[in-house]
């Protein structure tokens, strides 16, 4: 049986998580100060929250998974947030991602596909005092009522930038997205400079499926 962390210990293995962050190329300090902050083993179920400190992918219900950190904090650091930002978040899954984001001052609008976690992931937010607003719906159709967003990022894998994200997104706003499918994906930021989209890659990468309108079909 695994043991869950003592709430002592919990602040002192995330801090030792953010310097192992730091150590594989993560530069922006808020976004190790946020990694060191936010409650990772609340993001997880009682019997995985010894394992929110390691620097690893978890599953979690209906096929989808929490982000290894590493991952967030890249995805994180890769938006190059200002205070007040204004992000939209498609894949809410457990809110750990919308947690680090509003943790930075962002004001996080979040779409989840699975209304079972976009609820549980709406109330954890909730208790643990992160405003985000969380919906249940297509994800790959955005939001638009709550646009235009300084940024998108997207935490599960696309054929390819969904329309309706870029057609929300503000002028120079940036957007992290996977694309690819199983055999390989690439995480990638992009943006739209003169009228011109752009892109740089930023590593190889493994997410579930974007599902939905403008992402794959369900199988």
């Amino acid at each position: 049986m695994t043991v869950p962390p003592r709430p002592d210990d919990a602040p002192r293995r995330r801090a030792a998580l953010a310097r192992a962050l730091a150590k594989r190329g993560i530069g922006d300090q808020r976004v190790l100060d946020a990694i060191a902050v936010v409650p990772r083993e609340r993001f997880l179920p009682e019997e995985q929250q010894a394992q929110a400190f390691d620097d690893d992918a978890l599953p979690l219900q209906y096929g989808q998974t929490i982000s290894q950190p590493y991952i967030v904090a890249l995805m994180t650091e890769a938006l190059e947030l200002s205070a007040g930002a204004r992000v939209l978040e498609i894949g809410t899954g457990s809110g750990y991602q919308a947690a680090i984001l509003t943790e930075l001052g962002a004001r996080v609008v979040s779409v989840e596909r699975i209304a079972a976690l976009a609820d549980s992931a709406r109330d954890r937010l909730a208790r643990l005092g992160y405003l985000v607003e969380v919906h249940h719906a297509d994800g790959t159709t955005g939001w638009a009522a709550g646009a235009p967003y300084d940024h998108v990022l997207v935490t599960a894998a696309a054929p390819a930038m969904p329309e309706p994200l870029w057609d929300q997104l503000v002028p120079g706003g940036k957007m992290v997205l996977p694309v690819g499918g199983p055999a390989r994906q690439e995480l990638v930021v992009a943006w739209q400079q003169q009228q011109q989209r752009r892109q740089r890659r930023l590593c190889h990468c493994r997410f579930v499926k974007l599902l939905g309108q403008h992402g794959w079909q369900q199988e």
